[in-house]
Order: C-alpha cells, then sequence, then structure tokens
C-alpha cells in the first residue's frame, strides 16, 4: 500500500482536497454498499481513505463528525425496513505492514498501561508496563456484514450494517441461508444474543455460476463479495434460496443473559448453539505470532473455500476491551492486516482474439502489466463478445483486473471516471485471425467459433491438450516440443503424435536432443495411447464434453464405436447428457475430417474399450466425501478422482465436518491442518490405494 503524498502545507488547497477525496469515498461507499457495484477498487478506496487522513493529521479542523474517516458503511436507501443495531456495528482500522501492526499494538498496551495505573496518560505509558495480553487471529472473509438478533433463542431480525447504527432487515433473506438456525441449539437461551458475521459466497459455487453466467450470455457478477450482497438484497427471498449463501459468526454485540470472560469462549458457545464459527482462529501471545499467522494465511489464501483479503487481529479478554474502548468509528482492541488486493487498475491496450482447441474464439485483455496478488498480469480473459459488451470495456480505458488464486485473470471492469475521450466499443471481428475463415456464433450460444478443423491454432492447442494432464498425459510433449514438432513439418495431426516412433531418426536429429529425450518422449506417447476411453474422448477436443461427462458416456457405451455411432436421441437418453452434448457428439463424430482423425487413431492402436469395473466395487465408497491434495507420486489429480468416483465417492474441494478423508500427497497446503484441527483422518498414498481397494481406511490411520 504506497503511502500517501504529502497534504497540502495551506489549508486551503487542504479543503479543496479534502472535499474531492470525500466526495469519492462517499461515493465509493454507497456504491459497495447498498449497490453492489464499487466504481474502485478496494486498494484504491484504502489509498483514498488514507490519503484524508493524512489531511486531517496535518489540519485537524478538516475532522469533522462528517468527515468520512468518522463513519461507517453508507446510509440504507429504503429498499428495505430500517433496522437499528442493539449495539453499534463499527468499522476496523486497517494494517498494511508489520510497522503498522507494531503501531497498534504499542498504542493498545500503552493504553492498558495507563489504564492500570502504571503512569498519568497513555503519551507517558511505558508498554512493557501493561498487563499479559492474548490475541486472537482470524481470518478476514470477503463477505457482506451481518447482524443477527436471538431473543430468547430464536432469530428476531437479520440485517445488514448500514451505516453502523441503523441497517435494512433482510431476516426473510437470511432464514433462507442453510447456515443460519432459526432456533439456537441451547437449553436456557438467553434474552438477547446479537451475533456479527459475514454472509459470503463459496468460491465453488461463484466459479460455477459465473461460468454458466457467461456460457449463456449474461453478465459475470464482479466477485463473490457482490454476488452475495446482491443475493442478500433481493427483494425476493425465494431467489435468495437459489444462490449457495454461507455464513461465518465471528462475534457479539449486545448480550443479555449469558456472559464470557473471553472472545474464545463466545465463540465456543456459538458453535455448541449451532451457528458456524470461522475454523482457523487462532490465539497467541505475541505480535511475532500475529505475524506468523498473517504470512502463514497470506500465502494459503487461496487454499480455504471462500475468499479472504486479511487477518483480524482482536484482544481475547473481554475486560481489556472494556478499558480499551472505541474511536468515532472502530474499536481500539482490534485492527485488519490487509492482505495485497486480488483487484488492481490498469490501462488496457488492446482486445485481442484467440481460437481454442474446439474452435471458440475468447477475446482477451493486452493490459499494461500491473502486480496482482504477487503475480504480474499482462493478459486477461474476457470470455465472449457479449461479456465485453456488458462490461463496455474499450482499449485505452482504465480498468479493474482480478485474479484470485488459479482462477484465469480477468477483466472484471472499466473505471469510468477515467475513460479517455473518443474511445470506441469493441466487437468481434469478422473473419479468424489465424485461417481467415468466418467466425460464427450458433444459434442460441454466446461464443464464436472457427469452424475451419484444420485452423493452426485451433491444431496447436488441441495438440497442447492432447498431451495435458486431463486428457492422455503425454510426458515430454510441452508446448515448446509441440511448436517445434509443428515447425519441422513432423505432426500435422493429432493422430501424427502416434506416428512418432516413424521419425525416431528425424527427432534424434533436432538440436539439444538425444537419445534419451527422444526415447522418453516416445515411451509417453505409448503410455498415452493405453490411457481410458473416457480420457481419449477428452483429447478429442468435443465441444461441451469435459472429463464428467466424458465418463457418463463411457459408462453407457462402453466402446469408441458405440459412441460414434449413437444417433442423438440415443445420446440424450443417457441420464446426464442433454442435448447440447449430445448434439456436440453427434455433430463432431458426423465431421468426416474427425471421421478419419478417429479411424486413424484406432489404427494406431489408441484405446476404444473401455474397463468394465466390478459390480462389487461401484459402491466400496458409497456415502463418502474425500478431499484429495497436494502431489500423488502414481496418480493425476483427475486420475484420483476417477478411482474414488468410480467407487461410489463424492470428491470434494475444500474440508468440512461431512468429509470423510483427506488423500495428501506432497506439498498438501493448509488443507491437512484443517483437517486434523476438525477431527478427520489424514491419508497419504499407500492407506488411499488400501481405501480403493478395501473400501475402508487402514487401521493405522
Amino acid at each position: 500500500m504506497p503511502e500517501p503524498a504529502d497534504p497540502p502545507t495551506d489549508l486551503a488547497s487542504a479543503r479543496a482536497r479534502h472535499d474531492e477525496v470525500a466526495r469519492q469515498v462517499r461515493d465509493a461507499r454507497y456504491r459497495y454498499y447498498v449497490l453492489s457495484d464499487p466504481p474502485i477498487t478496494d486498494a484504491r478506496f484504502d489509498e483514498l481513505v488514507r490519503e484524508l487522513e493524512a489531511l486531517e493529521d496535518a489540519h485537524p479542523s478538516l475532522r469533522t463528525t462528517t468527515s468520512p474517516t468518522r463513519q461507517v458503511g453508507a446510509p440504507p436507501d429504503g429498499a428495505f425496513a430500517p433496522v437499528e443495531h442493539p449495539q453499534p456495528m463499527l468499522s476496523l482500522d486497517n494494517a498494511f505492514s508489520r510497522e503498522e501492526l507494531a503501531a497498534w499494538s504499542d498504542r493498545m498496551q500503552r493504553a492498558l498501561a495507563a489504564a492500570a495505573g502504571a503512569a498519568e496518560d497513555e503519551e507517558q505509558a511505558d508498554p512493557r508496563d501493561a498487563p499479559s495480553v492474548a490475541l486472537v487471529c482470524e481470518l478476514k472473509i470477503d463477505g457482506v456484514g451481518i447482524d443477527l438478533v436471538y431473543r430468547d433463542g430464536v432469530l428476531a431480525t437479520g440485517a445488514t450494517r448500514g451505516d453502523g447504527t441503523v441497517g435494512e432487515d433482510v431476516t426473510a433473506q437470511i432464514l433462507t441461508i442453510d447456515d443460519v438456525p432459526y432456533r439456537l441449539d441451547v437449553t436456557d437461551p438467553p434474552a438477547l444474543l446479537e451475533v456479527r458475521g459475514e454472509v459470503y459466497y463459496p468460491l465453488d459455487a461463484f466459479e460455477a455460476m459465473n461460468a454458466a453466467r457467461i456460457d449463456r450470455g449474461e453478465p459475470a457478477f464482479m466477485n463473490p463479495r457482490n454476488a452475495a450482497s446482491g443475493a442478500l438484497r433481493q427483494k425476493d427471498p425465494e431467489v435468495t434460496r437459489t444462490r449457495p449463501l454461507a455464513v461465518w459468526c465471528h462475534g457479539l454485540g449486545a448480550v443479555e443473559g449469558v456472559g464470557f470472560e473471553r472472545h474464545r469462549d463466545a465463540l465456543a458457545w456459538l458453535d455448541d448453539a449451532g451457528l458456524p464459527v470461522p475454523e482457523a482462529t487462532t490465539v497467541v501471545d505475541s505480535l511475532d505470532e500475529v505475524w506468523d499467522f498473517v504470512q502463514r494465511w497470506t500465502a494459503a489464501r487461496h487454499d480455504v473455500p471462500f475468499e479472504i483479503d486479511g487477518v483480524v487481529v482482536k484482544v481475547d479478554d473481554l475486560g481489556l476491551r472494556e478499558q480499551l474502548g472505541f474511536t468515532a468509528r472502530a474499536p481500539r482492541w482490534a485492527i485488519a492486516f490487509k492482505m495485497p488486493p486480488v483487484e488492481q487498475a490498469t490501462t488496457l491496450r488492446a482486445i485481442e482474439v484467440n481460437i481454442g482447441r474446439t474452435g471458440k474464439a475468447t477475446p482477451y485483455a493486452v493490459l499494461e502489466p500491473v502486480l496482482v496478488a504477487g503475480t504480474t498480469i499482462t493478459h486477461a480473459t474476457l470470455h465472449n463478445e457479449l461479456q465485453v459488451q456488458a462490461k463496455d470495456v474499450r482499449p485505452g480505458d482504465r480498468v479493474m483486473v482480478r485474479r484470485a488464486g488459479d482462477v484465469i485473470p480477468e477483466v472484471v471492469g472499466p473505471v469510468l471516471a477515467e475513460r479517455p475521450a473518443g474511445t470506441r466499443p469493441w466487437s468481434m471481428p469478422t473473419d479468424c485471425p489465424f485461417c481467415g475463415q468466418p467466425l460464427v456464433r450458433p444459434e442460441g450460444e454466446a461464443h464464436h467459433f472457427c469452424e475451419n478443423v484444420d485452423c493452426p491454432n485451433r491444431l496447436v492447442e488441441s495438440l497442447n491438450h492432447l498431451a495435458s494432464r486431463g486428457a492422455l498425459d503425454i510426458e515430454g510433449l510441452g508446448e515448446q516440443t509441440v511448436e517445434l514438432l509443428l515447425e519441422r513439418g513432423l505432426v500435422t495431426d493429432l493422430a501424427d503424435v502416434f506416428r512418432l516412433h516413424e521419425h525416431r531418426d528425424e527427432l534424434l536429429a533436432l538440436e539439444g536432443w538425444g537419445e534419451k529425450r527422444v526415447d522418453n518422449l516416445l515411451a509417453g506417447i505409448d503410455a498415452g495411447r493405453r490411457r481410458p476411453l473416457e480420457r481419449v474422448l477428452v483429447a478429442l477436443n468435443i465441444r461441451h464434453l469435459g472429463p464428467t461427462y466424458a465418463r457418463t458416456l463411457v459408462h453407457a457405451l462402453p466402446s469408441l464405436q458405440a459412441i460414434r455411432a449413437a444417433t442423438p436421441d440415443q445420446l440424450e437418453a443417457i441420464d446426464g447428457i442433454g442435448p447440447t452434448i449430445a448434439a456436440a457428439v453427434h455433430a463432431w463424430f458426423a465431421t468426416p475430417r474427425n471421421a478419419q482423425l478417429v479411424d486413424d487413431l484406432i489404427a494406431l492402436g489408441i484405446t476404444t474399450e473401455a474397463e468394465v469395473a466390478d459390480a462389487d466395487d461401484t459402491a466400496l465408497l458409497d456415502g463418502w466425501t474425500v478431499v484429495v491434495t497436494g502431489t500423488l507420486e502414481r496418480y493425476t489429480r483427475d486420475e484420483a478422482t476417477e478411482a474414488l468416483e468410480a467407487r461410489g465417492a463424492k470428491v470434494a474441494s475444500s474440508v468440512s465436518g461431512r468429509t470423510s478423508v483427506v488423500v495428501a500427497g506432497d506439498n498438501p497446503g493448509s488443507k491437512v491442518d484443517r483437517a486434523r484441527a476438525a477431527g478427520v483422518p489424514v491419508a497419504d498414498e499407500s492407506a488411499f490405494e488400501h481405501m480403493l481397494e478395501h473400501g475402508r481406511l487402514p487401521d493405522t490411520v
């Protein structure tokens, strides 16, 4: 986070700048909290707030009760009934470095030392005279703040933050979320319990929803937080019910009829009462341990199934919190460390089009290089022409770019306030940029396609996909090797890969190639031709046919000949195969060029029959939920998933209370820690293979 520029020394200039920045902050807050449509990135918003604080530090007369630095959230807009919170929902002060965390700790300990009578005031107090302070570290979920008020154990109201004092009544919407109990699971419920939490969108569900919207030509949601806010503010609760929202509860407001001495005790009570509390919460005794927690989770921020943007540090002892009190907008006993943002602004230099392995034409952004979440981004996806039009991004715009975890970077929208004059809307070119053939948008679809099977870029993408781990997993056939083989004319279609053993001498003549490299490549190709039939189908680059649908197809039609001979009606009759996939599969095999390719692959020894599983094996792990993490030595991730699903198990991406076992390979990340903390068994590769064979874990796990 860059430091704000030095504020103007003369009051008139400072006041003018303060008025302008305050206007931007108020507008951003309103659009963030009320409209779920922020005009700037979180990082830019933080910069503006810090600039306001610097201006007010230099000119204290600017620090008025109406300054945005003294306010929280945004006033409700009247769309929902107002609800006054029993206790105000304040914001948190932010830290962006270890030094700022240390400065907060120093202020907090000086205040406690002064309260203990070690000095007349905080300025003279020595932090070493403060009592011992235990700190609670929690993940800062990037969601929508929510206030749940239980009276006599029954949910009375659920409200948004609003302006911190008055929020919006979204009780009906909150009750559609499975995580929120209507009645607390306690025998003697308190008269009043005000629970603070965050409503969020699980990442898997968010990405699946956006992918479906993009395929339908609908605008994608900007990020999980905005999607959660929009879902929560639906006037019809039944619309909210269709969105898989979740909740974490992280603290209390007003309480009558129950008391706690420590924050950790309150969280344990909430957990016992049936409310979800964050699993990663940790109690520490020093700032060094706080920093260790921050660093660990900054590195592992994408290992959890929800989006986090920081770490919240709180004093554990509730009595010490009373002594520390509050500023006008934030508690003095807590601070939020902000992680590097997953969104940043940069300049959109151009919009280009790539042609993928199925012929899909995908526009992408060429960007002024920008650092996002620790990675320099120069290109980002724009999905399709409809998404470009919906976002109205134009070459020359300042745009917001987002990168979260392994998700491909994408442009989420323009910064309209900074749009240069003279920019023009973008439209899809009429012809393929690689082969010059027309780009076609099929009726009812959102994407354009190059339908030329021999398009040179389709061939490059198809060969790279053929060799990928999700398809035939051909060791030694990487992108650079593909380019070299195409350049030398050794490969002109997918079948030529399996003819390379006829060109061993030509491979040996390639610069830098020796017998070991050639033999390894040819061995990888031989292994590739023996992959299971469903992997062969994935390798063929049939539109809409991914691994899951390929397995479904092979289960019903266990031979390549049966699949290619099936009519659209026969394919559509297979449970799980809809009309879109049925039409795509039939059309692919009916194309003469593809039919010849299949004949060639069959002649070259590719797998054409599916292995028939023992009927008893298909239910060995029925009812199990398994998480696979890290790198396994003898299985790719897809192979492990296939083996588990073939035995009836459900494979999940995150650890939860429903997880039966976590299978851990090398470098497993934080999922193993969460499993052990939750008492979930952790199996190594040998135990995994025992599971597959016997339907149970070995006794040693």
